[in-house]
């Protein structure tokens, strides 16, 4: 459920699930997102991103992707405030996000890709999306290739 007790079929019945956001590193960078502790996700217009962005709820585990030259899951954050209008860009809109933690091994695409597991990902099937679902197992497995225990997700 979101936070506006709709049904998200975006991450299917699956509890447990999270989300994905990608950032060019050199426009804001993890390092960026952790000194600022909690800010806005700002600059989506993309209708499929801005949809995924409505579903997200409080609480909810994003996983934060380099995209770029980088291309790899480096961080782990968390949803603060759940959707809201953008003052500064009425065609956008806003979530909260609260820096966790640093994954101890950043997850490459090239290994999210050579593994089967995750090929119904639109992080592989969808590359040029910026905001997408992530399903309870992928979560898990993404977090433990990060080296991070399922429950940083949870």
């Amino acid at each position: 459920m979101s936070a506006a007790g709709q049904s998200s079929d975006h991450l299917g019945d699956a509890p447990g699930g999270g989300w994905l956001v990608k950032s060019e590193p050199e426009d804001w960078g993890w390092q960026q997102m952790v000194a600022a502790g909690t800010c806005p996700w700002d600059g989506v217009r993309n209708a499929q991103a801005l949809g995924h962005m409505r579903a997200m709820g409080p609480g909810d585990p994003v996983l934060f992707y380099h995209s770029g030259r980088e291309r790899r899951i480096v961080g782990l954050t968390r949803v603060a405030r759940s959707f809201y209008d953008d003052a500064q860009d009425p065609r956008s809109g806003l979530v909260d996000l609260t820096a966790e933690r640093s994954l101890p091994r950043p997850v490459a695409l090239k290994t999210i890709k050579a593994d089967g597991r995750f090929d119904h990902l639109a992080l592989v099937r969808q590359p040029r999306l910026s905001v997408m679902p992530v399903d309870a197992a992928s979560l898990a497995a993404l977090l433990a290739l990060g080296g991070l225990d399922a429950a940083a997700g949870a």
